[in-house]
């Protein structure tokens, strides 16, 4: 199964970004859609679990959680925002990944058996990092993660 994880979109989401993420079986959002044309628009490529970020606002934000639990076969990943919120335990709850947004930086690490991942920002990077998303193929527990450049 693959997974397009993507965070950070304040509103923008390039024809890049789009192509990117086709053939994907599931996209998530790791919040900061900013609109809800931006969840209409992945919508159209595949299913979208997504989150609320600290700049979802309105009544279309408030439907949105703050965090996701999200089972794929035998794997458990946990979505939130902003990681500092981080409230439990990952490998004591028994989660794979954790994936995050809000730094607008790519980043991969394992600690303690699971997997952290934040895609980047798909509309605005910062400290000179290009605009990314992440792809994770699953299969059985395995993750495999994959940062992907797109263009403006």
């Amino acid at each position: 199964m693959r997974i397009g994880v993507i965070s950070d979109t304040h509103g923008y989401l390039t024809s890049q970004a789009v192509k990117s993420l086709k053939g994907v079986d599931l996209i998530i959002h790791a919040g900061d859609l900013d609109t809800p044309d931006i969840l209409k628009m992945l919508n159209k490529i595949a299913p979208v679990k997504a989150v609320r970020g600290n700049m979802d606002r309105g009544k279309w934000a408030d439907k949105l959680p703050k965090e996701e639990y999200i089972t794929i076969g035998q794997v458990v990943i946990f979505a939130l925002h902003d990681l500092y919120l981080l409230n439990l335990d990952p490998a004591a709850a028994g989660i794979h990944a954790v994936i995050y947004g809000h730094s607008h930086r790519p980043h991969k690490e394992s600690k303690d058996g699971v997997v952290y991942i934040n895609p980047g920002s798909a509309s605005q990077p910062r400290h000179n990092y290009p605009p990314t998303v992440a792809i994770i193929t699953i299969s059985d527990r395995f993750l495999d993660i994959e940062f992907v450049e797109i263009a403006d």
